[in-house]
C-alpha cells in the first residue's frame, strides 16, 4: 500500500511539474512574439527613413 502512495505522489508531482513547465513555456513563447513582431516594426520604421534619403544629385569628376 505505501508504494501505490509514493509512485501517486511522484506521479502528481510530475503532472504539476509539467504543468507548469508549459505556463512557464507559453508565457515566454509569448514574449518571443511580441519581441519579434517589434523588430518588424522597426524595421518598417527603417525602411521608410531609407525611403526618404535623398541623395545630392551632383556629379563627381
Amino acid at each position: 500500500m505505501i508504494w501505490v502512495l509514493i509512485f501517486g505522489g511522484v506521479a502528481l508531482l510530475g503532472a504539476v511539474t509539467a504543468v507548469s513547465y508549459a505556463v512557464w513555456l507559453a508565457h515566454k513563447a509569448s514574449d518571443l512574439f511580441s519581441e519579434v513582431r517589434m523588430v518588424g516594426r522597426h524595421a518598417e520604421e527603417a525602411g521608410e527613413l531609407l525611403g526618404r534619403i535623398q541623395l545630392p544629385s551632383g556629379s563627381h569628376e
